[in-house]
C-alpha cells in the first residue's frame, strides 16, 4: 500500500511538471504574435482557458442538480409510504 502511495504521488508530480511547460509556449506564442501586430490569438487563448476553468465546475453544478433532484423524490416517495 505504501508502495503505491509513493508511486502515485510521483507519478502526480511528473504529470504537474509537464503541464507547467505548456504555459511558456503559450506565452511564448502571443508574445510573438502581438509584437507582429497579431492580437486576435490573445482574446482567442483567453477564452480557452475561460472554457476550461469553466467545465469542471458546470459539470459539478449539473451532476448535484441531479443528485438533489434524486434525494428530493426519494425523500417524497418515503413520506408518502
Amino acid at each position: 500500500m505504501k508502495l503505491k502511495s509513493i508511486l502515485l504521488l510521483v507519478l502526480f508530480f511528473g504529470v504537474q511538471v509537464s503541464s507547467w511547460a505548456q504555459c511558456a509556449m503559450c506565452r511564448a506564442s502571443v508574445e510573438n504574435n502581438v509584437s507582429n501586430g497579431d492580437t486576435t490569438i490573445g482574446a482567442g487563448l483567453n477564452n480557452g482557458i475561460l472554457y476550461l476553468f469553466v467545465m469542471p465546475y458546470l459539470m459539478a453544478a449539473i451532476v448535484g442538480y441531479f443528485w438533489y433532484r434524486s434525494a428530493k423524490k426519494r425523500k417524497a416517495k418515503l413520506s408518502i409510504r
